[in-house]
C-alpha cells in the first residue's frame, strides 16, 4: 500500500507577507513559488501544483507559466494545477498549454480540472455565470476528447465546433494526466468516473471521514461503468513547523486574515480561534502542527479514504515565504518518512 501512494504540494500564490509584516509584489510571490517548487523536488516531495485566480490576494493568474519556470529547473517532481478553471477558459488552450509544460518537463506534467471556488474568471472573459453548469460540462467533455490523442470531432452550445482536428503539440507519450477536483457533490464524483479521471477530493472544513462516500461511490460507479479504479487523493490546508505550538502560532493570524477576507465576500462569520483550534485537532481539515502531529493526521485521512494521493496547500494567506520554505523541508523530509511507516 505505501509503496502506491504519492504526495504533494498545493499553493494558490498566496499575497504573502514578508517577515516584518509588509507585503511583498505578486511579481516576488511568483518567484518565491519557483523556489518552493524547487525545495519541493530537492527533498523528495512527488507532486507539486499551483492555483489558479484572478483576485489581488493570490499572484498567479497562469500556473502553466510557473509551472515551466519549475520544469526548466526540476527532473523528477510531477508538476499541476490546482486548480484549472476549465469553465471559464479554452479546452483547446488549455491542453496545449498543459502538452507544453509536459514537453519541458519531459512528461511530468498533469491537469486538475475544476469549476474553482471563485466567480472572478467569469466576467472577465466574458462568461455569464448563468451558463455556469453547461459551460463546465461540455468544456470537460472537449478537453476529454483532446486529451485522449488524435483527431477530435465535437460540437456543444459554448464554443465553435471542431471537425477532424488534431490539436498541436500532442504528448510525446502516453496521454496527460488529468485529475477531477471534486468538493463534495454526488454528480461531479460520478461524473469523474464516467470519463475515467483520477478524483481529487478538497476537503477543507470539518472531518475527512465524511468524504468516505464520496471515495465509495467513486469506486462504485467505476465498477458500474466497467472500468478499473483510478487513484483517489485529497487535498487539505495545513503548515508544519518543529512543534505544535509554533506551527499555530505562525500560521493562525495570516490563515485567519485570509479567511476573514473571503468571508467578508460571502457573508461566513469571522472564525475565532477555538473554532481554528478545533480544526487543527485530530477531527479538522487543517493539518497545522509538528511533524509529528501532521503525520498521524495525514496517515488516519489515507487510511480511512483508501487514498492514494495527498496534497497539503502549505500556503496560507499572508504567511511569509520563508515559513513555507521550512514546512516544505519538514513536509519531505519528516512527516512523508513518518506517514510511510505509520501505514507499513
Amino acid at each position: 500500500m505505501t509503496g502506491t501512494i504519492e504526495f504533494g504540494l498545493n499553493t494558490f500564490g498566496d499575497a504573502t507577507n514578508d517577515l516584518e509584516g509588509h507585503p511583498r509584489s505578486h511579481a516576488q510571490v511568483i518567484r518565491d513559488v519557483i523556489e518552493e517548487g524547487v525545495l519541493a523536488e530537492e527533498v523528495g516531495i512527488d507532486a507539486f501544483a499551483v492555483g489558479e485566480h484572478h483576485r489581488d490576494d493570490f499572484a498567479i493568474s497562469t500556473p502553466e507559466t510557473v509551472l515551466a519556470a519549475i520544469a526548466a529547473r526540476t527532473e523528477r517532481i510531477r508538476l499541476g494545477s490546482a486548480v484549472t478553471v476549465l469553465s471559464s477558459d479554452d479546452p483547446v488552450r488549455v491542453f496545449q498549454r498543459f502538452s507544453t509544460v509536459d514537453a519541458i518537463s519531459n512528461g511530468r506534467a498533469e491537469v486538475m480540472l475544476g469549476r474553482g471556488s471563485f466567480t472572478e474568471s467569469f466576467p472577465l472573459f466574458g462568461f455569464n455565470l448563468q451558463d455556469y453548469e453547461v459551460l463546465f460540462e461540455e468544456k470537460l467533455d472537449l478537453f476529454m476528447k483532446i486529451a485522449a490523442g488524435g483527431p477530435v470531432s465535437w460540437s456543444g452550445t459554448v464554443r465553435g465546433a471542431l471537425n477532424d482536428v488534431t490539436v498541436h503539440p500532442q504528448l510525446e507519450e502516453g496521454r496527460l494526466r488529468t485529475w477531477a477536483a471534486v468538493g463534495g457533490t454526488p454528480q461531479s464524483v460520478v461524473r469523474a468516473a464516467q470519463y475515467s479521471m483520477p478524483l481529487m477530493l478538497a476537503i477543507i472544513g470539518g472531518e475527512s471521514a465524511r468524504f468516505a462516500p464520496f471515495a465509495n461511490l467513486y469506486r462504485k460507479a467505476n465498477e458500474q461503468f466497467g472500468q478499473p479504479n483510478g487513484p483517489i487523493g485529497a487535498h487539505s490546508p495545513g503548515h508544519i513547523a518543529e512543534t505544535d505550538e509554533q506551527a499555530r502560532e505562525e500560521h493562525w493570524l495570516n490563515y485567519r486574515t485570509m479567511m476573514m477576507r473571503i468571508g467578508k465576500e460571502r457573508g461566513w462569520s469571522p472564525m475565532q480561534y477555538e473554532q481554528y483550534v478545533q480544526e487543527t485537532g485530530e477531527r479538522g481539515a487543517l493539518y497545522v502542527g509538528s511533524p509529528e502531529t501532521v503525520a498521524r493526521k495525514i496517515a488516519a485521512t489515507v487510511q480511512v479514504l483508501g487514498l492514494q494521493r495527498f496534497d497539503l496547500k502549505y500556503s496560507a494567506g499572508t504567511l511569509p515565504h520563508e515559513h513555507s520554505m521550512k514546512a516544505i523541508e519538514l513536509y519531505g523530509t519528516k512527516v512523508i518518512p513518518m506517514v510511510r511507516d505509520l501505514l507499513a
